[in-house]
């Protein structure tokens, strides 16, 4: 006897329609899974039979078929086990076929017939709420995922008998309301506060400029200057996601597995720290069967570099295509995929090796060409594509002993909310949202110099012998500076702040 129904299967981070056809015929025992299928999906069939035994059913004695069309694609994953549990209950007979048809089913088994939280839930209900009118049967522990999509027809289950009950009386079953809209938007509040730096106001307004226009930024100082505190603290300053941000977070985060099952959403910027020993494949994506890399989790928040030199030269030319276009383009001999990897780059090193080049309290013991060749693992063009670079020195004792606590990480951020909301309105119908995303053309409609201003610049060029690309970038800072200021002109000072945040540029270890 013959059975069919649906599931739904990722690539990268879309989801495609799958046909799972299910066979059950006379003959030796066995089950035999065709269309591609990974190790996963292949060793489902253990997970299968046992869910099928253990829930009161009776497993068929004969040869079993199972066809997941289309064929000549690879599926991926134990996101089929109940659709295929399913379709071999209808295909013995053991429950009817009626409603089948209409449904879309989704979940990992365990062997006791209880269904597992499943990677990928997310961009599988928004492919059926734009492209279907199928209801959608979803585990229960991804139920608050599902339901961001405003998909009027979902339904949650706990396990195969409820699986197999809600087919025979889905006339009865009401499907799950929709979350709105107004409780997706709002960020949880985070324990990380800029109250708790002590000192160090030039690196925090430093940040605060990063943080308004989205640019990237480059902390440099000795160990123990608070570097790694102060950028764990961004997402703090950040403006909210939007309603729109918070889908495509969550989405990238789904696929990968990564959803908290208690709150379901992705509500706080994306904050990721790899090691430095992290290899180029983990950092932009990659794989046999491409999957998103660190700079893709980091979509729409802080991909934090801590120890920058000390990754492979591999790894941090890797970044250079996505920090320039904001995607990662990955191709293999079966398929291309393309990854979104709009994030902004926190990056964090030491002056020299030993740590100690220009501190007050301690001695460097470094050669010059130590620190030269130190600092020159950063190669110049990826030092191009960060904004902003930042001395941090030592806090001194009277700043770390101060009682009173500075100002909050709240306080700053209605500041670059204000700036934010000004470059959205300055951008609206161009396709982005954020200073830092301006092209050639873009700054020069934008942001007209008066004289003074320019003239400043052209100074700091030919002094500091100033890349194309850093005098973008150099443009792109002094207008977010303007922005937080709220003037509409870029004046001579905001040129010359921004100029003072390029310290890389001055050679000032030479």
């Amino acid at each position: 006897m013959l059975s069919k129904n649906y599931s739904f299967g990722i690539t990268g981070l879309d989801s495609y329609p799958v046909t799972i056809e299910v066979d059950v015929s006379n003959g030796l025992p066995s089950t035999i899974i065709v269309g591609l299928p990974d190790n996963a999906i292949k060793e489902s069939k253990e997970r299968v039979r046992s869910a099928i035994k253990n829930s009161g059913y009776k497993y068929p004695l004969g040869r079993i078929t199972i066809n997941l069309s289309p064929a000549d694609v690879k599926k991926e994953g134990p996101s089929f086990d109940l659709a295929i549990a399913l379709g071999i209950l209808a295909a013995s007979g053991q429950i009817p076929q009626k409603n089948m048809p209409d449904f879309i089913f989704i979940g990992e088994l365990s062997l006791d017939g209880s269904l597992q939280p499943t990677k990928g839930i997310l961009p599988i209900v928004t492919t059926i709420k734009d492209n279907a009118n199928y209801k959608v049967a979803v585990p229960f522990p991804n139920l608050k995922e599902a339901l961001i999509t405003q998909y009027s027809k979902i339904y949650s289950v706990k396990d195969l008998n409820e699986a197999v009950f809600l087919l025979q009386n889905i006339d009865s079953i009401n499907p799950q309301e929709c979350l709105k809209a107004t409780h997706l938007s709002s960020s949880l509040p985070s324990d990380l506060d800029f109250s708790d730096v002590k000192g160090q106001a030039l690196a925090k307004r430093a940040l605060e400029i990063a943080c308004a226009g989205s640019h990237n930024i480059l902390l440099i100082g000795p160990p123990g200057s608070g570097k790694s505190m102060l950028a764990k603290r961004l997402s703090a300053i950040l403006p909210d996601m939007n309603f729109e941000e918070i889908l495509e977070t969550t989405k990238i985060h789904s696929v990968v597995g990564l959803i908290d099952q208690t709150n379901g959403i992705i509500k706080q910027r994306p904050f990721r720290s790899p090691h430095h020993t992290t290899s180029a494949a983990a950092i932009v994506g990659g794989g046999s069967y491409p999957r998103p890399g660190e700079v893709t989790l980091s979509h729409n928040g802080v991909l934090f570099l801590d120890e920058f030199p000390e990754f492979n030269r591999t790894v941090l030319e890797a970044l250079r295509q996505p920090l320039e276009d904001h995607y990662v383009t990955i191709a293999r001999a079966a398929r291309t995929l393309r990854f979104p990897a709009n994030f902004m780059l926190v990056c964090a090193m030491n002056p020299c090796p030993c740590g100690w080049f220009g501190d007050r309290k301690r001695k460097c013991s470094c050669s010059q060409n130590q620190i030269q060749k130190y600092i020159s693992r950063i190669s110049g063009p990826l030092l191009d594509r960060i904004d902003l670079h930042i001395e941090v020195s030592s806090v001194n004792t009277n700043e770390m002993l101060l009682s009173s606590k500075s100002e909050s990480s709240q306080e700053i951020k209605q500041r670059t909310i204000k700036a934010r909301t000004i470059q959205h309105q300055r951008f609206a119908d161009t396709g982005i949202h954020a200073n830092s995303f301006m092209s050639h053309k873009q700054i020069i409609k934008f942001c007209p110099l008066p004289e003074e201003s320019k003239n400043l610049l052209k100074q700091a060029i030919d002094d500091l012998g100033i890349s194309a690309r850093a005098h973008d970038k150099i443009i792109k800072v002094a207008r977010t500076i303007a922005d937080l200021l709220g003037s509409e002109d870029i004046l001579p000072e905001h040129i010359a702040e921004a100029i003072q945040y390029r310290s890389l540029d001055r050679n000032w270890w030479g």
